[in-house]
Order: C-alpha cells, then sequence, then structure tokens
C-alpha cells in the first residue's frame, strides 16, 4: 500500500502549498485563483487526457470491469440526483456537481498508484478513464451548461439543451480524448518530438488544480457552507460506501469473482476526481459540493480501500 499512501500524500502536499500560497496572498481569491482552472481546463488537462488515452491500450476496453463501473457510476450518480430532489432541491448544476462527486473518481494520480500497487497493473485504470472523459465528462458539462443558459429568454428548453450538449462535446478536454482514443484505435505512433511537449504541458494540470482548490479553502474551511453540508455529506458517503458497495452487487450479478471483482470494488472505491472541482470552478457552477466532496473523500477513501482489501483477503 506504499503508492497508495504516496499518492495521497502528493494531493494533500499539493493542496497546503496552494492554501499557504493564498494564506501569503501569492496566490489571490476570484478570478485570479480561477485562471488556475481556466488554463488546466483549456490547456493542460487535454493535453494530459490526449497523452494518457492516446497511449492506452484499446484491447482492454471491453474488460467487464469496466462494465461494472460503467453501470456503478450511473447508478451512483442517480441515486444522488433522487436524494437531491426529494431532500434538497439543489439548481441543476450543483445538482450534477453532487452526482458527478458521488460517482466520478480519481483515475489518475490515484487510480495508477492504486493499480500499479494493490492491483498489480494499470490495465483498467485508462479504459475507465476514457469512459469518464467520452462518456460522464460532455453529460455533466452539458448539466452546468442548461443550468447557465437558464435565464435566457425567447428560446425552448429543448434549444437550450441541443446547446449545451454541443457545447460540451466541444469542449477541450472531451475533444481531447476523442482524438487520444482515436490515436489509440488507429495504432498510431506520435512522434517524440510532438508527444514530448504535450506530456510537459499535460504535466502542469493536476498541480494548478490542486493549488487552486487548496487555495479555495481560504475562504471557508470543508462544510463550512451549511446550505451545501447536505449535499457535500451525501456524495461523500455515496463515493466512498455506496459506489464500492454497488459495484460489488453488479460485480456479483455479472459473473465477476475473484481478481475482477475485487478490481472493480477498489476502483469504485476511488475518491472524487480533482476534474469534478475543476468543471465547477471552471463554469463557478456548484463549486462548495465539490470542492468539499474533493476533500472529504481524499481522506476516507484511503481507510474504506484498507477494509475492502481486508475483506477481500488481500
Amino acid at each position: 500500500m506504499s503508492g497508495v499512501v504516496t499518492g495521497f500524500a502528493i494531493i494533500l502536499a499539493v493542496i497546503a502549498v496552494g492554501y499557504l500560497l493564498a494564506r501569503r496572498g501569492v496566490i489571490g481569491g476570484g478570478s485570479e485563483r480561477l485562471m488556475f482552472n481556466r488554463v488546466a481546463f483549456f490547456a493542460a488537462t487535454p493535453a494530459l487526457l490526449f497523452s494518457s488515452v492516446a497511449e492506452s491500450d484499446p484491447g482492454h476496453f471491453l474488460s467487464p470491469v469496466v462494465l461494472v463501473i460503467f453501470l456503478a457510476t450511473a447508478a451512483t450518480a442517480a441515486v444522488y440526483c433522487v436524494i437531491s430532489a426529494f431532500a434538497f432541491r439543489q439548481d441543476v448544476a450543483t445538482t450534477a456537481m453532487g452526482a458527478a462527486s458521488s460517482s466520478y473518481f480519481n483515475s489518475v494520480n490515484i487510480g495508477l498508484p492504486v493499480s500499479i500497487y494493490v492491483i498489480g497493473d494499470a490495465t483498467h485504470v485508462v479504459p475507465v478513464l476514457v469512459l469518464q472523459m467520452v462518456v460522464f465528462t460532455p453529460m455533466i458539462l452539458a448539466a452546468i451548461g442548461t443550468d447557465n443558459t437558464a435565464g435566457a429568454g425567447g428560446r425552448s428548453t429543448g434549444a437550450k439543451v441541443a446547446e449545451a450538449v454541443k457545447n460540451a462535446l466541444l469542449s477541450p478536454v472531451v475533444l481531447a480524448s476523442f482524438a487520444g482514443l482515436a490515436v489509440s484505435l488507429a495504432d498510431i505512433t506520435i512522434p517524440e518530438p510532438v508527444m514530448a511537449p504535450i506530456e510537459i504541458l499535460g504535466g502542469a494540470s493536476i498541480p494548478m488544480i490542486l493549488m487552486s482548490f487548496g487555495a479555495s479553502l481560504v475562504s471557508g474551511g470543508a462544510l463550512s457552507s451549511a446550505e451545501d453540508r447536505p449535499g457535500a455529506i451525501t456524495a461523500t458517503l455515496l463515493k466512498v460506501v455506496g459506489m464500492p458497495l454497488i459495484a460489488w452487487l453488479l460485480g456479483l450479478a455479472l459473473g465477476l469473482d475473484g481478481d475482477m471483482l475485487y478490481v472493480a470494488v477498489i476502483l469504485a472505491a476511488l475518491p472524487t476526481a480533482q476534474n469534478v472541482y475543476n468543471y465547477a470552478a471552471t463554469y463557478e457552477r456548484g463549486m462548495t459540493v465539490a470542492r468539499d466532496s474533493v476533500f472529504l473523500t481524499t481522506f476516507a477513501s484511503l481507510p474504506a480501500m484498507l477494509v475492502i482489501a481486508l475483506l477481500f483477503g488481500r
């Protein structure tokens, strides 16, 4: 588990740097802090996604583990939406952020160490990353976009939704994922002079998002907003407990056992991805729920994974 601990330590250390820089006034509030998220969203993260997906093995995309994760993600997000509709009555964007926080897990800087050091290889992580970016990210961005156009007059709901979906599909992170997938499926080798700059730019993505996240904590700690507290707690519980349980039940129903079932459940227990917060911060909608869920699940998922490993006899 040393690799997992290292992954968590990296995240917390960079968050702490962002927090300290904001406390000292090096990183300002408002638009100055959100500039980190915008640069990550429009440049660094697309570079990271393209390089990761382009170099993946498309033969692993049809793994039953990927199917279980797909179904568990959809089911967990749906559970949050139902709870939100009856208990919180959040707006569309905040509900989308809560649903994403409960089901969209960190497949890069936590998922990769978990796969390598706990599972033994990274076979299943990149296909899941592709699934998240190609299927779920457009849905999340479309929900935020629909909510942002809610006040526009003279247009039908269908037109607003269609525009939001179009904008989501044309967003840099989604286009980069599709481009990387096309390169992977076509088995194209990108020349090193082209790929190396892309990889360097992609390496800036996670640090920028994490530093912005840490800087946001200066304005208020986790669960400091009474209005958003129920949503953040619900998303956290669903992410750490609900999604692994749903993945376990789905895995059993689909005939998974042994290593395959263990992989599906342990991946489902990963913490909420920082990309969820990045989307919220870029569009400035649902930021508190996303921020608090990322923060809480980052701490809670490690003991959850240790319990899962114990239950599976690992």
